[in-house]
């Protein structure tokens, strides 16, 4: 039998109250369920960014997931934070220390949502803080139905890493962010884009895979969203 490559995933963090009387991590079952599928074997990443090095030595990919968290705007020029930005700075500090690492020595990374806008502000874009503000639309990138269901779709820009993996033009996708990658840097390439325009894919075509995506392919809402997961975990065998 093949070895699963080891896939580090990392997690979200909330503060006590709620599920705890102590702080906690958390992260969805299907994130896990996903890479299994795909032929990974996933583990978890509390956030220690003094121990990213450490991780990342045992670790073939790294998966930087969503969740409830903004990066901090101070980290990519964007002046004060929106009343609307949630900031968590132990998990950003631990994300981007491992994300800065994995690109460093070339491992595969994924972004999902979040993870995807840290992915980006990590290899040098901007984001829009707040989208209902910044970059109005007819289009609920917050989407009212279930994530289980589609909340719009996206076109897949052709040549593109993302194009290769899924041999689609359009997908349908789910949404659930209020903020979004605006402007890209050198290296940095679009593979997405809303109806509207708005930013929903990136890649950096000199690294061996480092693709960001705006929605949530682990729930595959689309047929193409288990391809992404299968790319990833086969970039990660080396």
């Amino acid at each position: 039998m093949e070895k699963r490559p080891l896939i580090g995933l990392t997690l979200d963090s909330e503060a006590a109250g709620g599920w705890s009387k102590l702080p906690w991590y958390a992260l969805r079952q299907n994130y896990f369920s996903a890479v299994i599928a795909a032929g990974g074997l996933p583990v978890a990443l509390p956030h220690a960014p003094e121990l990213a090095l450490d991780y990342l030595a045992a670790l073939d990919g790294l998966l930087v997931t969503g969740g409830a968290f903004d990066v901090d705007p101070a980290l990519w020029g964007g002046g004060e934070p929106h009343p609307k930005v949630v900031l968590k700075p132990g998990r950003t500090d631990f994300e981007l220390a491992a994300t800065r690492a994995a690109l460093a020595r070339d491992m595969p990374v994924l972004g999902i949502c979040g993870g995807q806008q840290l992915l980006a502000v990590a290899l040098g874009a901007t984001l829009h803080q707040h989208i209902p503000d910044e970059a109005p639309s007819d289009i609920a990138h917050e989407q009212p139905n279930p994530r289980t269901e589609p909340g719009h779709e996206v076109e897949v820009a052709p040549g593109t890493l993302l194009a290769r993996i899924t041999g689609r033009a359009r997908m349908a996708v789910n949404s659930a962010h209020h903020q979004a990658v605006r402007s890209v840097g050198e290296g940095l390439v679009v593979n997405a884009r809303a109806p509207d325009g708005l930013i929903e894919g990136i890649e950096a075509p000199a690294h061996r895979f480092a693709l960001g995506v705006q929605w949530h392919p682990e729930y595959a809402v689309d047929p193409a969203d288990p391809l992404i997961l299968k790319a990833f975990v086969e970039a990660c065998r080396g």
